[in-house]
């Protein structure tokens, strides 16, 4: 029955806005013939020559070479610092940041207008911008210290209320700075092409200074960032060192404005470590990737944007990094797709062969039928084939007579990888206080996961336990089933 008022309600909210925008569709004049089409002129692409191709990639012109060295040096900035935001889990506060600044870019503009001075000098922006970033990290750790918001909750009411408040001071500005105020909305958007030397030896400034910042505080940023608890107890300043990372993140913010624009400048920052972390799991390759792969994006975007006019430097550099990020995300040494998927195949194949193994040994040496392999194991025939290929292949299997039996080199096989599947067991039983039938993981990785000091104690306790019992049969009942598998 509520029903039809709540649809009454729908289309009387429609016939509103129509009357609404009717009266300014009438009154509005209509385009003369062919303005939308020349609207769209000379929009398209054009491909650059080969000679335009060879002076930009041999960096011939003096504005590229000003350009790609200083993109490349913020990309390699950005990634060295990115890398412990990335870890410390404030992959959002640059974003943060950068709105941040806006506010301090348009009030430094206003006073030193209203002081006599150049209102654009880029010092003086970039100075009420690194203020009002300091103020943006100050009021989001305030809030989370003293209320009971959660992080995520202060950054989003810090970006807004000053990215707001930047808006609002933006628009005085080109109000009462006249022709003087053009140019300061490139802070949002970015403006590489814009860069100067002075520009670049400023990057240089500041990203030699955080890569300083960086390698000194190395061991401290990293015991930050996986285990600030532990870094508290033994006498580390935390708070001190947390504001040091974030006084990195807001130089580095800062800087890029120029180049990549506050709303880009998160990608700069988060994509180059979320790229390096496809192809290692150590912190020290990773911040070395990080900083390669940040300076490869800021050099590759500023050169596809020398090549094509039309293209802004910003947005290029983000889709260059974006675009090494896809090629890690499938082919990473460490984490990448493929590989992932390379490695879950190796698992399933050695936990098919080890249950496969085991079910033989059980049938003991008249072998058993491949039907009642089917059977025992719950498999299909298929699954059944492929894994009986590979045994016979490796040697651990045979077929004679219709049945499948163990070969001298598969009996050893099945009692090394029984071995590692009772280390396993008694690991679970004496350290997890878990059942046996819990066991799922591959055997054969016990090595790789326990240290060998505890590896030995287990063999010496499995080889107190067979000598106390030497005539136990082993209970192989729960090895047979599928991981995961009710018990």
């Amino acid at each position: 029955m509520s029903t039809a008022p709540s649809r009454l309600g729908r289309w009387l909210a429609v016939v509103l806005l129509a009357a609404a925008f009717a009266p300014a569709a009438v009154a509005a004049e209509p385009l003369p013939g062919g303005a939308v089409q020349g609207s769209l002129s000379g929009r398209s692409l054009a491909w650059p020559s080969w000679e335009t191709v060879r002076r930009v990639v041999l960096l011939e012109d003096y504005n590229v070479r000003v350009v790609v060295f200083g993109a490349t040096l913020l990309g390699l900035a950005a990634g060295m610092v990115g890398s412990f935001t990335l870890l410390r889990k404030r992959a959002l506060m640059g974003d943060a940041l950068s709105h941040a600044a806006l506010p301090g870019i348009a009030a430094a503009f206003l006073a030193a207008a209203a002081w006599g001075g150049e209102g654009k000098s880029l010092a003086v922006l970039l100075a009420g911008a690194t203020v009002s970033g300091l103020l943006g990290v100050g009021a989001i750790l305030l809030l989370v210290r003293t209320t009971r918001l959660k992080e995520d909750a202060a950054l989003c009411i810090v970006l807004s209320v000053f990215f707001g408040a930047g808006v609002a001071l933006l628009s005085v500005a080109q109000q009462t700075g006249g022709g003087n105020a053009a140019g300061l909305e490139s802070f949002i958007y970015g403006k590489t092409a814009s860069m100067g030397r002075t520009d670049v030896q400023f990057i240089v400034g500041a990203g030699a200074l955080c890569a300083l910042a960086c390698l000194a505080l190395f061991k401290e940023f990293k015991l930050l960032c996986f285990d600030d608890g532990f870094a508290g107890a033994r006498g580390y300043p935390t708070a001190a060192l947390d504001m040091a990372l974030m006084a990195a993140v807001v130089v580095v913010t800062i800087v890029g404005l120029q180049a990549v624009g506050l709303i880009l400048m998160v990608a700069l920052l988060i994509t180059p470590p979320a790229a390096a972390r496809f192809w290692t799991n150590r912190l020290g390759p990773m911040f070395v990737a990080s900083a390669a792969i940040g300076a490869a994006s800021g050099g590759l975007g500023a050169i596809v944007s020398a090549l094509f006019s039309r293209l802004p430097s910003g947005p290029m550099i983000v889709l260059a990094g974006t675009a090494i990020f896809l090629f890690s995300l499938l082919f990473g040494a460490s984490r990448g797709a493929l590989v992932r998927v390379r490695k879950r195949r190796a698992l399933n194949r050695s936990v098919d062969r080890q249950r496969l193994l085991f079910a033989l040994h059980s049938a003991g040496a008249g072998g058993a039928g491949e039907d009642q392999l089917e059977r025992d194991l719950d498999w299909t025939s298929g699954r059944l084939g492929r894994a009986l290929g590979r045994a016979v292949a490796a040697g651990f299997a045979e077929r004679t007579d219709g049945r499948v039996r163990l070969t001298k080199p598969g009996e050893t096989e099945a009692a090394r990888v029984l071995r590692q599947r009772r280390l396993w067991e008694l690991y679970l039983e004496t350290q997890a206080d878990a059942a046996p039938g819990r066991v799922d993981r591959a055997a054969d990785a016990i090595g790789d996961v326990l240290e060998p000091e505890v590896v030995a104690e287990l063999e010496s306790l499995l080889d107190g336990s067979v000598a106390h019992a030497p005539d136990a049969a082993p209970d192989l009942t729960h090895l047979n089933r599928e991981p995961g598998a009710a018990r």
